[in-house]
Parts: C-alpha cells; structure tokens; sequence
C-alpha cells in the first residue's frame, strides 16, 4: 500500500479545511514570484486555490472555461492582470501591493 499522494492534492485539501491557508499560501507565492521557479509556483499556488474552490465554480464566476482556467494556470500559463484579478476574486481573495523592503 503506497501512503504518498501528490503534493498539490494535499495542498487542495489544507485548503478545503482552512480558508486562511489561501491567504498564506498566495502571499507566499507571491513573495517569491520573481526567484527561479517563482513564476511556476505562484501559478500552482492560484491553481490548488481554483480546485479547492472547484474549478467548475471559478469557471462560471469568471466566465472563464474550466480548460482555459487550466491552461492558463498551468506552469506554462501566462494569465492576463484582468484573468489573474478574476481568479483571485472568484477565490475569495484579492491582491494588494506593499512597499518593497530595501
């Protein structure tokens, strides 16, 4: 019996159990959007918020398809302001900007 399953799936239930750890977990994505491989996080990051959410619900609140949501928050995605802002609020979220630290 293998007692391991794929990270972004117990990453989508933290998030069915705690609504908070959306927020954390998008902020974290967030601060480290622009080091190697931060770009294909925070994708993953809206990704995992979209299926815990589900991606069906997303979808109709966005006017977006399912596939054109995973598409875009594939690692290859390159989502638009006005999609990555669409995301966020369909989740429940919103982004906001802070002065960078010197």
């Amino acid at each position: 019996m293998n007692a391991s399953r794929p990270l972004n799936q117990t990453i989508v239930e933290l998030l069915r159990q705690d609504e908070g750890f959306a927020e954390e977990l998008l902020n974290a994505a967030i601060d480290e959007a622009d080091e190697p491989g931060g770009r294909e996080a925070l994708l993953a990051a809206l990704r995992s918020i979209a299926e815990a959410k589900g991606m069906r619900a997303i979808a109709e609140e966005t006017g977006l398809s399912r596939e054109t949501l995973y598409r875009t928050l594939s690692p290859r995605g390159n989502p638009t302001l006005r999609t990555l802002m669409a995301v966020t609020h369909a989740a429940g979220l919103r982004l906001r900007v802070e002065k960078a630290h010197a």
